[in-house]
């Protein structure tokens, strides 16, 4: 299925064998991966981190929740499958598959899916409007990174914050200093919400902001961004040792690279606007520059544009707290509603919002070779 910029194979908890730790050859060898050469041309995925996943759906395990969905990120290059984090483009698909699939029954003009996400412990909302007690695909809802338009997917998510650490802000501060070897001390906003992400500024790396995934695909960048992804892993105590986020936890946290807005080159040739924005974004996620933005990366930056004193709240148009983030990537603009309150003295991520499109695109048997 794609789900939002994302394509994952969705399977059946019940099609999967019941002992996890089997499931790692089954997906790596149904993706293709490791490809030295990263095209994964002997399995199903697509040589790029948006097309390297998995969703596993089963029934739920929470009174709260009509669906279990668990997500994995297959490492296009390694033998590696991480479970640390969830992938919001993929969510989207989630309550499309589970009504299609009469996990859910539907009648009437939407559906509703309560969405227990298994990697983050976290609920998610689906709503979609349906047609003839399936999902409606026909619509005049135009997601930037998708050719055609669709018919929209509202997501919710609630309480986001702490993720995958358990705190919206990992080390307790609004910023850190990371001292990245071969850079020197570099400033950040470690934030968890919807999923870990390091903030830092474009600027700080030599970079503008406005630079295409092409061009910072390089090998000096890359070794930067991965430097920059593994130090900030062990801050946020996502890791005991560098080795670790190097070698085991290869997709998070997802790096953002921050700009104040400006007029911006888009992938189709466009310019984005200067005045259309609320802020510039670079991610990348599992050590690839994203053509458009990992959601959760994005729903993240719309809470951490609401934390004071953080990167992404300096760096980003003030605008009334009831306004969307308008977060402007590679693809387009996409735009995010964060809901933040004070407890305590403390700010609490209440819900992030974002729209998408869903849609199968095959089913059948994947064939994979039987380990031994």
């Amino acid at each position: 299925m794609r789900g939002g910029t994302s394509r994952a194979l969705f399977f059946h908890s019940r099609d999967l064998p019941a002992e996890r730790a089997e499931w790692d050859a089954i997906f790596l060898a149904a993706l293709g991966s490791p490809d030295p050469n990263g095209r994964q041309l002997d399995g199903m995925g697509g040589g790029i981190s948006s097309l390297s996943k998995i969703a596993v759906i089963g029934p739920p395990s929470r009174a709260d929740a009509d669906v279990d969905y668990t997500f994995a990120q297959v490492q296009v290059d390694a033998p590696v499958v991480g479970y640390r984090g969830n992938c919001g483009n993929i969510s989207s698909a989630v309550g499309p598959f589970a009504v299609e699939e009469g996990l859910v029954p539907a009648t009437g003009d939407e559906a509703v899916v309560r969405i227990h996400n298994t990697n983050t412990g976290k609920i998610i909302v689906a709503r979609f409007p349906l047609e003839g007690g399936l999902p409606r695909l026909e619509g005049d809802f135009a997601l930037q990174g998708v050719a055609g338009t669709a018919a929209p997917i509202r997501l919710a998510f609630t309480d986001p914050g702490g993720a995958a650490t358990g705190r919206l802000l990992p080390s307790g501060r609004v910023t850190d200093t990371l001292e990245i070897p071969g850079l020197g001390p570099l400033e950040a906003s470690l934030v968890d919400a919807a999923n870990p992400v390091v903030f830092v500024a474009a600027a700080a790396l030599g970079l503008e902001g406005t630079e295409s995934p092409a061009a910072l695909s390089t090998p000096e960048h890359i070794g930067r961004f991965e430097a920059v992804r593994a130090a900030a892993a062990l801050a946020m105590g996502l890791v005991e040792t560098l080795e670790e986020a190097r070698t085991r936890l290869r997709n998070l946290p997802q790096v953002a690279l921050l700009a104040a807005p400006r007029d911006a080159p888009a992938a189709d040739g466009s310019t984005l606007p200067a005045g259309a924005m609320d802020i510039l974004v670079r991610m990348i996620s599992a050590g690839q520059p994203h053509k458009a933005t990992p959601l959760t990366g994005a729903m993240c930056l719309a809470v951490a544009a609401r934390i004071p004193g953080s990167l992404a709240q300096r760096l980003a148009r003030t605008r009334g707290a009831a306004e969307d983030l308008r977060v402007a990537h590679p693809s387009g603009i996409l735009p995010v509603t964060a809901r933040t309150r004070l407890q305590d003295g403390a700010l609490l991520a209440e819900e992030t919002v974002v729209y998408r499109t869903a849609r199968r695109l095959m089913e059948g048997m994947v064939v994979y070779p039987a380990p031994g």
